[in-house]
């Protein structure tokens, strides 16, 4: 399974839609997902890949990681996977 199914599962199961309603150019706030489905979402992200997620949850706009889409999600796990395994 790919980086980015893996991931689009995680936030489908957030959003409590099929992994099929989740476009790449969908946002967190599209698919109804709030700030502390967000948290959660990282959470099993990191769990998931076994990263850790430069990610403020008390400062979303704070943190590097980009969450405007779920474009940009999939891009900064695919680079943490790449930087923290090698």
């Amino acid at each position: 399974m790919s980086v980015k199914d893996k991931v689009i599962g995680i936030i489908a199961e957030q959003a409590v839609l099929e992994p099929s309603d989740v476009t790449m150019d969908s946002t967190l706030e599209d698919l109804g997902i709030d700030s502390l489905g967000l948290v959660e979402s990282i959470f099993a992200i990191e769990e998931a890949f076994d990263i850790s997620v430069p990610f403020n949850a008390n400062e979303p706009e704070q943190s590097d990681f980009d969450i405007s889409s779920v474009a940009k999600i999939v891009e900064g796990i695919e680079k943490l996977v790449a930087e923290q395994h090698g």
